[in-house]
């Protein structure tokens, strides 16, 4: 085979190459590949070279553009040099796909009011929302019916979320109370949690790979403060007090630490213990509106992943959901990315250092909404300059922009493959894009604004 490669190599018909993974380690030394290779015959040569047994999926980067044409078109279009060896960054990809998008499955009724907040379970068999109709919804997907309608709230539901082992589902209201229920049953698990003094902002759950069954929570509040929670004890155990204006979002780290994301421009990163302050991230020049987590999707799923294994105990749970975290986070620290109404981003690097790794820089209004993709690799950006931003999810160097929306994008969602990016906007629809190409191919007509 060597010598084969070789021959070739002297046609000039080849190009020397360098297969690496995302943390520079080398794939075996650097060998001729003929100029027509696509990333289909790289994923041969990929999974041959690791001794897969099962064929995965991989997609190739060169200077951090995907390469989703042939060889020779990509250094003939971007007049690359041959003569030296080309680096290929070869990326894992989700083993599944999801189904495509091309029409509505379903129209779920029942609610009164508007829709303001909807959560996948960590196991995805179920979808809660949270109305202004004070109420929170239930829904069973495979049936795609209502299983429980759960009653108790006094003012409108602003968020929800599921804890990562699909034991409890928490919700927060426009009256600042927290309500914590059953989704087995629908009922509230006992009387709401009351502290905060002005509406919920924020909820994140204790990821489980730290603690297993699931206990904490913490919640954020336009009173501007966050607050932990312990569900067993049906209390606030720890008051997180220091932002001087209204807490806009809130995160719980992988690495066991919290994050909050102030009007007061600052980020400040807590550990759990005794609510101690331990870094403040500051840069900003105006308010923080978003934060996202490079691990924040298996943070959320915990141990469940596209398989649909169930668990029967919480230690296994617990261990399965500590090697898809460190797996997902591999040798290199947590990530976060801030969004603001200064129109730009952060992306920071909080366990190594204070300072922003990356300031990211584009849009012309305010950034609204900051997402990482599950598999960490991406970030994206919605604001109201009517335009979504792709952005690389390690180093923050811009990709993309994907134009269509004639409004204020509000808000993003990454399929659980990281192949799709849905957007969702005042101009009343949906706008699904495809991370490979720059253009929305899918529109979702006849959605409102409530």
């Amino acid at each position: 085979m060597e010598m084969e490669i070789e021959e070739q190599g002297e046609t000039g018909k080849n190009v020397m190459c360098q297969l690496t993974d995302p943390e520079g380690n080398h794939l075996g030394p650097p060998m001729y590949l003929p100029q027509n290779a696509a990333p289909k015959e790289l994923q041969q040569i990929v999974n041959k070279l690791l001794n897969n047994e099962e064929k995965l999926p991989y997609a190739f980067y060169i200077s951090d553009q995907e390469l989703v044409v042939q060889l020779g078109t990509y250094l003939q279009k971007n007049k690359v040099s041959v003569e030296k060896v080309l680096p290929i960054v070869y990326q894992p990809q989700a083993v599944f796909r999801i189904r495509p998008i091309n029409r509505c499955s379903s129209t779920i009724a029942g609610h009164t009011e508007a829709v303001l907040s909807v959560a996948f379970s960590p196991d995805g068999r179920q979808l809660a929302s949270g109305s202004g109709d004070t109420t929170v919804r239930l829904w069973d997907l495979n049936t795609q019916t209502p299983m429980y309608t759960c009653t108790g709230h006094k003012n409108w539901v602003l968020c929800i979320a599921w804890s990562p082992d699909g034991k409890h589902l928490v919700s927060g209201s426009k009256a600042g109370e927290l309500q914590c229920w059953d989704p087995q049953t629908g009922k509230p698990s006992g009387n709401p949690l009351i502290g905060h003094k002005k509406w919920i902002t924020g909820i994140s759950w204790e990821p489980v790979h730290l603690r297993a069954p699931c206990r904490r929570f913490v919640s954020s509040s336009k009173d501007g403060d966050a607050r932990i929670w312990d569900v067993s004890l049906r209390k606030c155990v720890i008051c997180l007090n220091g932002h001087t204006l209204a807490v806009t979002c809130v995160k719980w780290g992988g690495d066991g630490v919290i994050y909050t994301g102030s009007q007061d421009c600052t980020i400040k990163v807590w550990e759990t213990s005794q609510g101690k302050l331990i870094r403040e991230l500051k840069g900003h020049g105006h308010w923080v509106n978003s934060l996202a987590l490079s691990t924040e999707y298996v943070l959320r799923t915990g141990a469940f992943d596209h398989t649909g294994k169930q668990y029967t105990s919480p230690e296994e749970m617990k261990e399965v959901a500590l090697e898809r975290y460190k797996k997902m986070k591999g040798n290199a620290p947590e990530r976060l990315v801030s969004g603001s109404d200064d129109f730009t981003m952060f992306l920071w690097e909080p366990a190594d250092s204070k300072h922003p790794k990356t300031r990211m820089t584009g849009h012309q209004q305010l950034v609204n909404h900051v997402y990482f993709s599950p598999d960490g690799q991406w970030v994206a950006s919605a604001s109201f300059d009517k335009s979504v931003k792709l952005w690389n999810g390690t180093t923050g160097k811009f990709v993309a922009a994907f134009r269509g929306h004639v409004g204020p994008v509000y808000q993003i969602s990454w399929s659980a493959d990281s192949r799709l990016l849905l957007s969702g906007s005042k101009d009343s629809t949906l706008k699904v894009n495809c991370r490979n190409y720059y253009l929305p191919f899918m529109v979702l007509m006849g959605l409102s604004y409530g």
